[in-house]
């Protein structure tokens, strides 16, 4: 008969949270950061069809680092829970507070029931009417769940990026300034011999949380508009603002519920799951 070797609960703990840290490390990085006129998601991202950066709702945005196939899942299980507790009761029931906490209670029992826990950090963000009433959560892989002041790096140097951000963010930067800092401090990392690197437009995942806007909130900024935020040039920035005139926006009135969800339009089938390069 084989003999089983023991193995302590505190040593399996360590196992996994080793096994979750290095598979969030070999991710590249994501910020998350509160300005002016919203919260800004930018991400590094090579490719152009599997996002780490998506709506859960009207005004709720999900950012994400880690292996893409499980924090898909988790994605798609959050913009589930949003749509049914939207149209159960009310669109502004839906908080991200509640979503981060859904989150943290499925890592958690994942970590603590499962033999390999999933690899992935996420944030849920939440724009308010004010800078001061942005909200973003950071869950980890153990179920922990987090308030951050405004900003907050993911994936991996993410406290060398940090450090960046505490440097250079203020509350009430324009658009274009939170993007040049945001994309300063991922690029402040990852060069040879530790020196900073340029990261081209076509490298990164951009999209905000318009706090201007009525209704559904999340846009992605991409293309012309994009390059003009990344070159500082004032066009540039008045275009990507200039969206949000052009874009259809869906009123949230008093007793409405509307049948189309904030966040059925971000559900379609990604092609392949991949781990997040």
């Amino acid at each position: 008969m084989a003999m089983q070797f023991y193995a302590s609960p505190e040593q399996i703990m360590r196992d996994r949270s080793e096994l979750a840290r290095k598979g969030i490390a070999r991710g590249r990085s994501a910020v998350v950061v509160s300005y002016a006129g919203g919260v800004l998601f930018v991400a590094e991202n090579l490719s152009s069809t599997l996002h780490k950066v998506s709506e859960i709702y009207d005004r709720i945005g999900f950012a994400a680092v880690g292996r893409y196939n499980e924090f898909e899942n988790l994605r798609r299980a959050g913009v589930r829970m949003a749509d049914l507790n939207g149209l159960s009761y009310d669109r502004r029931d839906v908080t991200g507070l509640a979503l981060a906490n859904s989150y943290a209670q499925i890592l958690g029992a994942i970590f603590t029931e499962q033999s390999k826990p999933f690899e992935v950090e996420i944030c849920v963000a939440e724009v308010g009417a004010m800078p001061g009433e942005d909200s973003l959560y950071r869950c980890t892989y153990d179920g922990s769940v987090t308030d951050e002041p405004g900003r907050m790096a993911m994936g991996g140097q993410a406290e060398a990026i940090s450090g960046v951000l505490k440097s250079h963010h203020r509350p009430d930067m324009s658009l274009g300034d939170a993007v040049k800092v945001a994309v300063q401090a991922l690029g402040s990392v990852g060069g040879e011999g530790g020196a900073a690197r340029t990261i081209a437009g076509d490298q990164l995942e951009v999209a905000i949380l318009d706090r201007n806007r009525v209704g559904r909130t999340f846009r992605r900024i991409t293309g012309a508009a994009l390059t003009g935020l990344l070159d500082g040039d004032a066009a540039g920035e008045a275009a990507a603002e200039g969206d949000r005139a052009q874009t259809p926006t869906t009123p949230t009135e008093e007793g409405h519920k509307p049948t189309t969800s904030a966040g059925s339009a971000d559900l379609e089938d990604k092609p392949g799951d991949k781990s997040d390069t």
